[in-house]
């Protein structure tokens, strides 16, 4: 399936970027369809097996980047191709991505890849995927890839890899709501190993990354530096966002309105702020901090649900059952 999520994060931290996908095979093969690699120009992540099948396939993706063209659809016989012991063959789909390809994917179902004029069996596909909500296997329908997108989740953006973001991290990675982003200053910041579904952002300017973070998204700042954590707030008030959580005592929060006043934001958009975090009664332990700062977030509806019914709790956001 198709994570949206997933690639815009990556299109983020390193540009454009060309996805390879297995859209299918014939026989044996190192891996199964829906298999996917993304490559960029000085790196990769993720793989589709097969050791010179890759080698090779990252090669086209990197010459397909150079040159910015259109989707490809190449079929590998991996035997008499390649002399893989494998006697199937595989076919592959890479396609570039970028800011504007992701955002044209916003909000469908299914999502189709290829070249030239998309075929009628595809067009119908995606039209009863958008009025019938239908969904499908990644599949080749007459050499399109044809495949259906993630269903969204909560992006939760943490920023500041110190001893509370790593806590932040630890409790909210194994929740099923949440995709988590999670940026500071330097890789030396973070801790060696990283969870696979977390994906981890440095620059030396984190601030700048304000402007690419969903506008529905939900964020936790934890940065060493007041001065960094006040630039965040003022940036993401610009940009939008669905909760924004600053740790922080009383005092440094009555320090931040009125900065931000200064700065031009009006006071019911600073009121969207939640700070203090989490439950004072728990303790400062990070652990304690995480574990409230979880409550409190999973006790907030998702945007999508709040939109039909409730109204507002104490962190601006609406509460479940509650009357219009």
């Amino acid at each position: 399936m198709l994570d949206l999520a997933q690639l815009r994060a990556a299109v983020v931290a390193h540009g454009p970027l060309v996805r390879v996908v297995v859209a299918g095979h014939e026989g044996s093969s190192p891996r199964e369809a829906g298999a996917e690699m993304l490559v960029w120009q000085d790196g990769q992540s993720g793989t589709i097996g097969g050791g010179t099948l890759e080698f090779e396939a990252v090669a086209r993706a990197r010459a397909l980047l150079e040159r910015s063209g259109a989707p490809v659809l190449t079929r590998i016989p991996l035997g008499p191709a390649l002399g893989q012991c494998c006697g199937g063959s595989v076919s592959l789909v890479s396609h570039l991505l970028d800011a504007a390809a992701l955002a044209a994917m916003e909000g469908q179902a299914l999502v189709a890849t290829g070249q030239g004029e998309m075929p009628l069996a595809v067009r119908r596909l995606l039209s009863a995927a958008r009025g019938q909500g239908q969904s499908s296997l990644a599949r080749l329908v007459e050499g399109w890839l044809v495949e259906p997108v993630t269903l969204p989740k909560r992006q939760l953006w943490i920023w500041g890899a110190g001893h509370v973001g790593r806590a932040m991290v630890a409790v909210f990675e194994p929740l099923p709501d949440f995709e988590i982003t999670w940026i500071d200053t330097s890789r030396a910041r973070f801790p060696e190993a990283i969870p696979e579904s977390v994906t981890p952002i440095w620059s030396e300017r984190p601030e700048a990354l304000a402007a690419h973070a969903p506008p529905n998204a939900e964020h936790l700042i934890l940065t060493y530096s007041h001065a960094l954590d006040l630039e965040l707030c003022h940036r993401l008030l610009g940009r939008g966002f669905d909760w924004l959580g600053l740790i922080g005592s009383a005092t440094k929060w009555a320090r931040f309105r009125s900065r931000l006043r200064g700065l031009g934001h009006q006071a019911l958009a600073i009121d969207r702020i939640t700070c203090p975090i989490g439950d004072r009664s728990l303790g400062k332990h990070p652990q304690a901090i995480a574990i409230g700062v979880a409550v409190q977030l999973m006790n907030i509806t998702q945007k999508s649900e709040t939109e039909i019914t409730g109204d507002r709790d104490s962190t601006g956001r609406k509460q479940r059952g509650q009357p219009a």
